[in-house]
């Protein structure tokens, strides 16, 4: 007797299925954001919808129906402000069964729904901000901001500027995308140390849900840098106004001297004038003596006379 063992796999023909859809790319102010496609039956979906700069502005959760299918009004688009600003959006609708597949799809918010003039696009710009001088072993720090439709717009820099470089006077290329520190959702930073002097220029590459853009700034390296030469120009300003301050009292002592030097001169003019005036006083008395000498010396010379005659006579 024979046995014939039958194994029976099972076999399953389902398959991976997720589509989603929208009545149009553009929409204004006022109109439904009308939404449908098609899942696996009855399963349950998340759908959201990211703003321009990639946050959440709205989040739903719905069944298909027993053939798949869905149609949903995820939101009416209210007025324009800030945080639900015109711009290019993103839906996306996750499956929780089909081991979370997704699809994403992007429409355009705008103040008017002509599709020729409004083309429905992402664009990203990258804008790179570095100091235009900078000095040898000094570090200086290098802002990147990345927006899209005028938001701030960003991920975690390893990934957003994974291809960004610098450009070194000596013509090498060294990467620097694993250095760049988040300030905010769009603004990161990097302090960068020059070992050369030079020209640096910074190419930062940005790349977000398949658009790439590029951004670059370039920073002249010198020995000193405009800080040093304005400390030094503030030292030699101290200097100067030191050397001002000896020569402003220089000539106030000067200008005394010579007040004094007048006065000295003025002095010995009195002193002249007294010294003249003496030997007029001098010249007066020797007159007097002299008138009042001639008398008495004449008399002493005739007694002298008298006396001799007078001894001649005895003898």
């Amino acid at each position: 007797m024979f046995f014939i063992l039958l194994l029976i796999i099972p076999v399953n023909n389902a398959f991976s299925e997720l589509e989603l859809l929208t009545t149009t790319k553009v929409y204004t102010v006022g109109q439904p954001l009308f939404v449908y496609g098609k899942g696996q039956p009855n399963e349950t979906l998340i759908i959201r919808l990211f703003a321009p700069d990639d946050t959440i502005v709205k989040f739903d959760q719905f069944t298909t129906t027993s053939d798949g299918s869905f149609n949903h009004v995820l939101l009416t688009w209210p007025n324009a402000t800030s945080s639900f600003p015109f711009g290019t959006y993103a839906i996306e609708v996750i499956s929780t069964e089909q081991k979370g597949i997704s699809q994403k799809l992007d429409v355009k918010f705008t103040s008017t729904t002509d599709l020729i003039e409004v083309p429905v696009e992402r664009q990203i710009n990258t804008s790179v901000f570095a100091p235009e001088t900078a000095a040898i072993n000094t570090p200086f720090r290098v802002f990147v901001q990345t927006t899209s439709d005028g938001l701030l717009i960003g991920d975690d820099p390893k990934d957003l500027l994974q291809t960004t470089h610098v450009h070194l006077p000596s013509g090498k290329v060294e990467t620097i995308s694993n250095d760049f520190k988040t300030l905010h959702q769009g603004l990161y930073y990097t302090d960068y140390t020059p070992r050369e002097e030079g020209t640096y220029v910074f190419h930062v590459v940005s790349f977000s849900q398949g658009t790439i853009s590029h951004g670059s700034a370039a920073t002249n390296v010198q020995k000193q840098d405009i800080e040093g030469i304005s400390n030094q120009i503030i030292k030699l300003n101290s200097v100067l106004e030191e050397t001002s301050t000896e020569l402003n009292t220089l000539k106030s002592e000067i200008k005394g001297f010579g007040s004094t030097l007048g006065n000295a001169s003025s002095n010995i003019d009195t002193s002249v004038t007294s010294i003249s005036n003496s030997v007029q006083n001098i010249e007066e008395a020797s007159s007097q003596l002299n008138s009042l000498f001639f008398p008495i010396v004449a008399s002493i010379g005739i007694i002298v006379a008298l006396q001799i005659a007078i001894l001649a006579r005895r003898r």
